[in-house]
Order: structure tokens, then C-alpha cells, then sequence
């Protein structure tokens, strides 16, 4: 799959849909800044939907504009088929978002705290311990909510937007500062809202995290579509014969390894093996030659590789960044890290 700026057709109804959107700011002193630069973005119905790149691509405005919060300078953007923000009135209560940090009365219970939105937006009361069972909180309804942990005060925001029984849900970097007992939990919320029909927009950019509850994602930097896609089919478009082995005497093992007409890639006292047609045939290599391995692993294609790949040689904020922030330290297989750094100011 190549690089593109057009959203795919995936075949069905859209939740949402843009086409050639564009945001931009003025910094003082220094111009117009792009935040969002022809952007198409399509969102199927149904399923949870990944928004994926670094802090700093464009994400959250794109969200905001989808919300009516910011003004495009140019484009177009439908939600359930309704321009916006035209006809954004006609759609809105379809939508529940979570921008922003949520506020709650820190004293209240989370059912007084639910409570009293409910009035305001003139939901029945009886809805209040619906929302709270179905993401999980029925048991702490009375409890506080400054005594709620990061994960439990994120899923009572997940439940506020639920009042109005939403069909699309919007959740901007909903797993910053969480643990991972908090991940997990919301995490599977969003799986559970999907299960039951809705649409769930998620933005991140720790990619490892939405790749295990995303259906189909859209990744995007510097404020422009690279790829987008059911998860499936991007990981299958880079299906890989690489091959991770440990063994005593690496050195050698790539000498044979290397005759056989196999590349091989030193990665510390592993071997990094391409080209072989199935890891048994490295295993039947080596064993004939008295060499055996302790660890014999087939390098998994995740969204970040893939996003790594697309981004190569766009410059800062994209494969450039290292995860440890340029200090040197290698990050373990499997971490789940963010793709970009974070930026000063400019949109995110």
C-alpha cells in the first residue's frame, strides 16, 4: 500500500467524512502555521475507528472542527451524511464527544454528578444507572468522584456522553495518564459501545494501544492522510518473513545464514533473518551445522512499523523521534510508546 490522500471506500454507510480540509493559524511573528492540510477522512459506521499520528498532526483540531469548535479555512465535512457545520444542529445530538479533560463536582457522587446532567440536557433520571452499568461503574455510584482512580473518573466521562444515547462517540486521547488497569478498562468500554451498534472515533498516538480494539484506523502527520484502512489489510499489505533468532555464537550463525542466499541483521545477541521461506528451514540451517537456537521468533507487522515506514524521511515529529527523547535508551520489544513528541504550542 502506498502513501495516499484519499480516504479509501470501505463500501458502506459514513459516520463521518471529510474532503480537502484544511486549518490554519497565526502565530505571531511567525506567519500562518498549517494544522490540517487537505485532509479526506472517512469513518464507517459501526465499529471502532483509530485516528492515529504524533501530538501535533492535526488530531484534535480536526475533531474540533468536526464539532464545530474551530472553522475550516476550507473543505468539506458531513457527519451521518449532514454537512457541518451548516446543518450541525440537525446532527449534534447524535454525537457525544470527550475533548477536553472532563469536569465533574469533586464531592458529588458520580450518580449526583450524572444526575444533575441529566436535568440540564432533559434526559430521564432513570437513564443515569443505565449509563452507569453499561460502562461498568454501577457498584461505585455513590462513591465520590474524587475518590474515583484515572481510569473510573475517564469511564464516568465515557458515561456522561452515553445520556443522550449517542450513535457516534469522539474520544480525543482518552488513555493520556491513565495506568494500565486504567488502559484496559477503557479499552474495553469503547469494544463494548462498538458491540452494541455505535461508531467510536478514538484519536492517539500510541499506536499499539488502538491497534487492539480498533476496527479500521486512518493515520495521518503534519496534518495530512498517509494511509487509512481496516486494520487487517494495512497489517496484511506488509506481511514480513523476517525472522528473530537467539543463539550462542550470533556471527556465525549469520555466516551460514548469509550462504544460503538469507539477510541477516544484527540486533544485539539476536539475528534478524529475511528471505528464508519458513523458520524452520533457519532452525535446519543451523542444527546441521551444530548450531542451535534458544529463541526462534517471527517479527509480528504492528500499526507502529507500518507507521514508521509510511512517515520515513518526513523529518521531526515522525520517524525521526526516538522514544526515550534522544537519550539513548533502547526501547524493550513490545513497550507501547507514542509515534511523535509532543510540540510546543501549533495544533495537536
Amino acid at each position: 500500500m502506498t502513501t495516499t490522500s484519499t480516504a479509501p471506500t470501505y463500501g458502506g454507510p459514513l459516520a463521518v467524512s471529510t474532503r480537502g480540509l484544511r486549518k490554519t493559524y497565526l502565530r505571531p511573528g511567525r506567519g500562518r502555521s498549517v494544522a490540517v492540510e487537505g485532509l479526506d477522512l472517512d469513518v464507517p459506521l459501526g465499529g471502532v475507528h483509530g485516528f492515529l499520528g504524533p501530538n501535533g498532526s492535526g488530531k484534535t483540531t480536526t475533531i474540533r472542527m468536526l464539532l464545530g469548535l474551530v472553522r475550516p479555512d476550507s473543505g468539506t465535512m458531513r457527519l451521518f451524511d449532514h454537512e457541518v457545520p451548516a446543518r450541525l444542529p440537525d446532527v449534534i445530538g447524535r454525537v457525544g464527544a470527550i475533548v477536553e479533560q472532563p469536569r465533574f463536582f469533586p464531592t458529588f457522587s458520580a450518580r449526583e454528578n450524572l444526575v444533575l446532567l441529566a436535568g440540564a440536557i432533559g434526559v430521564p433520571e432513570r437513564t443515569v444507572d443505565v449509563v452507569l452499568a453499561d460502562v461498568g461503574l454501577a457498584d461505585r455510584a455513590r462513591d465520590r468522584y474524587r475518590t474515583y482512580s484515572l481510569g473510573m473518573k475517564q469511564r464516568l466521562a465515557v458515561a456522561a456522553t452515553l445520556l443522550k444515547d449517542p450513535d457516534l462517540l469522539i474520544f480525543d486521547e482518552p488513555t493520556n495518564g491513565l495506568d494500565p488497569a486504567g488502559i484496559r478498562e477503557v479499552r474495553g468500554t469503547m469494544r463494548a459501545l462498538a458491540e452494541r451498534g455505535k461508531t467510536v472515533l478514538v484519536s492517539s498516538h500510541i499506536l499499539a494501544e488502538v491497534e487492539q480494539v480498533a476496527d479500521t484506523v486512518s493515520i495521518i502527520a503534519r496534518g495530512r492522510l498517509l494511509a487509512s484502512g481496516r486494520v487487517s489489510d494495512l497489517l496484511g499489505s506488509r506481511a514480513t518473513s523476517s525472522v528473530r533468532v537467539r543463539l550462542a555464537d550470533p556471527a556465525s550463525a549469520a555466516g551460514v545464514l548469509t550462504a544460503r542466499g538469507w539477510r541477516t541483521t544484527a540486533d544485539g545477541e539476536v539475528l534478524v533473518v529475511e528471505g528464508a521461506p519458513a523458520p524452520e528451514h533457519i532452525t535446519q540451517a543451523l542444527a546441521e551445522r551444530g548450531m542451535y537456537v534458544s529463541e526462534l521468533l517471527p517479527v509480528r507487522v504492528d500499526l507502529e512499523s507500518v507507521f514508521l515506514e509510511l512517515t520515513a524521511g518526513q523529518g521531526p515529529g515522525t520517524s525521526a523521534w526516538r522514544p526515550d527523547g534522544g537519550k539513548g535508551r533502547r526501547a524493550r520489544r513490545g513497550d507501547a510508546r507514542p509515534v511523535g513528541a509532543p510540540t510546543e504550542g501549533g495544533a495537536r
